[in-house]
């Protein structure tokens, strides 16, 4: 494995430890040449389904993609890089036991979804307001409404009940 500091080949693993979720071992190196320590992770590799975009667009699964649009949500908020992998694993581990070969990129999403929501819930509504194209403060306020007593609220949109039901629900709690 390459430094990632000084791009020297010669470091060594120094811990090695299972993730909570079992699908991914963290490994803690040291680079000999430069002595700085970093962590990589290790997982499984398998086939993950196609995403169908909303036009109709087939594309290979990103797991990039998904860990940057986490990242961006949870930018400044206290979620270890740990916590994050252990959501995107699981994330992947639903789509690979779904059994499909495709799946639309909305699936992807209300998955994002209900691990934001476990990691952190500032992070879930900031994803979801783009996401669920929350267009104005009333749309807003009426999402952040629904979290708090969804029972009280009927102006949420359609899809805004259906992520929220499937959050509530055995999938996403």
């Amino acid at each position: 494995m390459r430094c990632p500091f000084c791009q020297g080949l010669d470091t060594a693993v120094i811990d090695s430890r299972a993730s909570q979720d079992g699908f991914s071992i963290r490994r803690r190196r040291s680079c000999a040449q430069c002595g700085k320590r970093f962590t990589t992770f290790e997982r499984v590799e398998l086939n993950m389904p196609f995403i169908i975009k909303r036009t109709g667009d087939k594309r290979e699964y990103d797991r990039d993609k998904v860990r940057a649009s986490m990242k961006l949500a949870l930018r400044k908020r206290p979620v270890t890089n740990e916590r994050l992998e252990e959501a995107i694993g699981g994330i992947e581990h639903e789509l690979r036991t779904l059994g499909e070969r495709e799946v639309p990129s909305s699936k992807v999403g209300e998955l994002v979804l209900r691990e934001l929501k476990k990691l952190d819930l500032i992070a879930y509504v900031r994803f979801a307001s783009v996401y669920l194209s929350l267009d104005s403060p009333a749309a807003f306020e009426q999402f952040i409404k629904g979290l708090i007593d969804p029972a009280k609220t009927g102006k949420a949109t359609a899809k805004s009940r259906s992520v929220l039901a499937a959050l509530k629900s055995g999938n996403g709690s």
